[in-house]
């Protein structure tokens, strides 16, 4: 065989793809992404989530610490009541709102509730934390959100 015909034969050896084997790939890869996207959708709302309990456990604390000063939750120098009794005080991250459903001098129900694009979250539409530690949350799967 010489040069010439070498050439011939490995030209038609490198002819590409087909659209066949193009449209083949397409859909693997539409499959994969569907599969894929719902989950990866699931676990940045659950990392949000944590912007939410960890707004909640803060803003706990800082009731506690009042508490323990003043023997009330509800003392006027108590910054953090004012802050979660007049609209809500915003997590650090901005997806939770937590607020204080339960206001009273020896009681608090906070709650977070989601915001912007975390309110799409239906496994746990907000989460719950009370005076004496009991956690709770609404939305599908509460059991899963703390």
């Amino acid at each position: 065989m010489n040069a010439r015909n070498r050439s011939v034969v490995s030209v038609r050896r490198m002819r590409g793809m087909t659209l066949i084997e193009l449209m083949i790939v397409v859909v693997i890869v539409g499959i994969l992404a569907a599969i894929a996207y719902p989950s990866y959708e699931r676990q940045v709302q659950q990392t949000r989530r944590a912007d939410g309990k960890a707004a909640l456990l803060e803003a706990a604390q800082q009731l506690e610490r009042c508490f323990t000063r003043f023997n009330s939750y509800t003392h006027g120098d108590c910054a953090i009541d004012t802050d979660i009794a007049d609209g809500g005080r915003p997590s650090p991250d901005e997806w939770y709102v937590i607020t204080n459903t339960n206001r009273g001098a020896s009681t608090f129900t906070l709650v977070a509730t989601p915001q912007n694009a975390q309110t799409a979250d239906t496994r746990c539409t907000t989460l719950v934390l009370t005076h004496t530690g009991a956690r709770s949350a609404t939305g599908s799967t509460p059991d899963q959100c703390w």
